[in-house]
């Protein structure tokens, strides 16, 4: 396994510095999710705290900032892209940790801005461009910054 260059970890602390209000409010929520079962741990990979088995939503996961909320067990699954579920095309099943690990990154970049410019560009829909980039990212290993 190869390490990150110097200049990218220190790029990445930065940007964990700067979506920290992003963060508090994941961890917030999975602190709450704690008492329900939710279990955290760290995952190096996705550079975030996740939160399996976090009791509410529809199913799936939601990233803020470092943190990424999971009703599963296992953040590894294969799930549909979003142009897949509204019908647009066929595509192949993505993993659903690589999709959020695109959403940390976007996170890393945009800071406090990522929820309101998240939000204005369609939020969760297929519409959205973030939402895209993250597919993308996770069909095929770059480009997870929306065109």
């Amino acid at each position: 396994m190869s390490r990150s260059p110097p200049w990218l970890r220190l790029l990445q602390v930065l940007g964990a510095l700067w979506t920290a209000p992003n963060t508090l409010i994941g961890l917030a929520g999975g602190a709450v999710g704690m008492l329900a079962g939710a279990r955290p741990r760290w995952s190096a990979r996705d550079c975030a705290v996740v939160f399996d088995h976090w009791p509410w939503g529809p199913g799936g996961a939601i990233t803020l900032g470092n943190v990424i909320l999971h009703t599963g067990a296992d953040l590894g699954i294969a799930c549909r892209t979003y142009a897949h579920q509204a019908g647009r095309c066929v595509e192949p099943m993505i993993r659903l940790d690589d999709h959020e690990r695109a959403h940390v990154y976007q996170y890393l970049v945009l800071g406090p801005l990522y929820l309101p410019v998240y939000l204005l560009c369609g939020g969760v829909s297929v519409r959205n461009p973030f939402e895209r980039a993250a597919d993308h990212y996770a069909r095929h290993g770059h480009g997870w910054w929306p065109r």
